[in-house]
């Protein structure tokens, strides 16, 4: 009764799906006589370099097969959909002889290895290598396969069926999660591929509507975006995600549009924020995501294309980071109207900040930037100094010289400095998020709840 994963089937330009991929594999497993109990797809590192835009792997979890079987049926039919063609896509196959017929969720008796469960969750905020992935699958019994040229003469061991690292994630996800979702797919025919995709969006909006909060992030309600409708030339016509397996597939039926040739539902990690580490400025990865605590250090700026940059600094007092070197804040320009609440901090804002930290070589040495998924307002500054008003009279005081104060002509009047005044604020205490059309797949929404102070949600 085995695990059967796949990865790195999908192209670029060249279009295909590894879910698509592993739906047929299922379809293949059930002709031989196989029962797909669940379908699993994973989402891992969305700070690879190499990954086409969602990084997903996608597992099955099989009765009524053996391993055998299971990896020759899902070889063959990798090797037949995947866009193995492409130099950049290099799909992999894990099969895994272990027992899914119980709960493989359950951490006090799953049949997945710990090594493995580990691996999964370092494959959401590492880099890993091939060689580090067939070493662990060696040595637990796992059969592993490399599919397809991938470049022919310039491929190398290295990086031969580098799909086999997210294949193997997938394999050790129930075991590494704790939190779950659901993603209804529907299909269209491989012949249409490449073509316009033809969906009703007014249904789509409709169907979202109906659904949501349980379904989420099908729309973008500002941009009058279907969200739930790729650009990429696969075969995927829609995806609908939510906390309910049953919702996802209303809504689905719900879309009008083309012909669905077929349609399937995964378990996901997505919307999870499975991503995310607790960090501290000062001490973050290359190519991983954080949660970090600051105070904002500097007036956000925009720069070319739009996108808004900020300093925040961490706290030398708190538990959360030790670093007086700031961390330099973006938010990009297809973030959208999410830069207005960037755009709304000042110095001396405390804040909680979420995303995907990089480091870039620059000429005076390395800079440390935080792509900005989400962000937390935990306290604003609510005063300003400002130039005192003569008590007397109403007006402002003018300078008495440097170190003197103030004092109104008019009146005589005098005052040793600044005052503090009220300001007005364009934000609240709580969670502020990028909008649906700028989501990555594994960033939790905030209407799924859970977080630790208000939300403001984005539809």
């Amino acid at each position: 009764m085995p695990i059967v994963a796949v990865d790195d089937t999908d192209s670029r330009e060249r279009g295909m799906c590894t879910t698509y991929v592993a739906t047929r594999v299922a379809e293949r497993l059930a002709d031989a006589g196989g029962r797909v109990q669940r379908r699993l797809l994973v989402r891992l590192n969305p700070a690879v370099k190499h990954k086409t835009r969602g990084n997903a792997a996608v597992a099955l979890h099989v009765t009524g097969v053996d391993a055998e079987t299971a990896a020759t049926t899902a070889v063959e039919t990798v090797e037949e959909f995947a866009a193995a063609s492409d130099p950049r896509t290099s799909p992999g196959v894990v099969v895994a002889d272990r027992d899914v017929a119980g709960d493989p969720f359950d951490p006090t008796g799953s049949p997945i290895p710990d090594a493995v469960a580990a691996f999964a969750r370092r494959a959401l905020r590492e880099r890993l290598t091939v060689a580090e992935a067939v070493e662990l699958a060696d040595e637990h019994g796992f059969r592993h396969a490399a599919i397809g040229s991938a470049g022919g003469a310039s491929e190398t061991a290295a990086v031969a069926g580098r799909g086999r690292i997210g294949a193997l994630a997938a394999v050790g996800a129930p075991a590494a999660f704790d939190e779950w979702t659901f993603e209804r797919i529907s299909y269209r025919a491989l012949d249409r591929c490449g073509t316009p995709r033809d969906v009703d969006v007014e249904s789509a909006f409709a169907a979202a509507e109906s659904g949501y909060p349980t379904v989420w992030d099908t729309v973008d309600r500002e941009t009058g975006t279907p969200v739930c409708v790729p650009n990429a030339p696969g075969p995927i016509l829609y995806g609908i995600r939510g906390d309910d397996a049953g919702a996802c597939r209303e809504v689905a039926a719900a879309i009008d549009g083309e012909t669905v040739d077929r349609a399937a539902t995964f378990l996901t990690n997505q919307g999870t924020d499975a991503h995310l580490a607790p960090g501290r400025i000062g001490n973050l990865r290359d190519g991983a995501g954080y949660r970090v605590a600051g105070t904002v250090a500097s007036a956000p700026e925009t720069k070319r294309g739009g996108h808004v940059h900020l300093d925040v600094a961490g706290d030398r007092d708190g538990a959360d980071t030790d670093s007086r070197d700031p961390l330099r804040v973006v938010a990009f320009a297809p973030t959208g109207r999410f830069r207005d609440r960037v755009r709304a901090l000042r110095p001396g804002d405390r804040v909680t900040l979420c995303g995907e930290h990089e480091v870039r070589p620059e000429v005076d040495g390395p800079e440390s930037t935080l792509k900005l998924e989400k962000f937390a307002v935990r306290d604003l500054v609510r005063t300003a100094p400002a130039v005192p008003a003569c008590p007397d009279c109403g007006r402002s005081m003018s300078s008495a010289g440097s170190g003197q104060g103030y004092r109104c002509r008019d009146c005589g009047t005098s005052a040793p400095g600044k005052v503090e005044e009220p300001i007005e604020r364009d934000l609240d205490i709580g969670w502020y998020e990028v909008p649906p059309s700028a989501r990555r797949h594994v960033a939790k929404p905030l209407v799924r709840g859970g977080f630790d102070a208000p939300v403001h949600p984005e539809r």
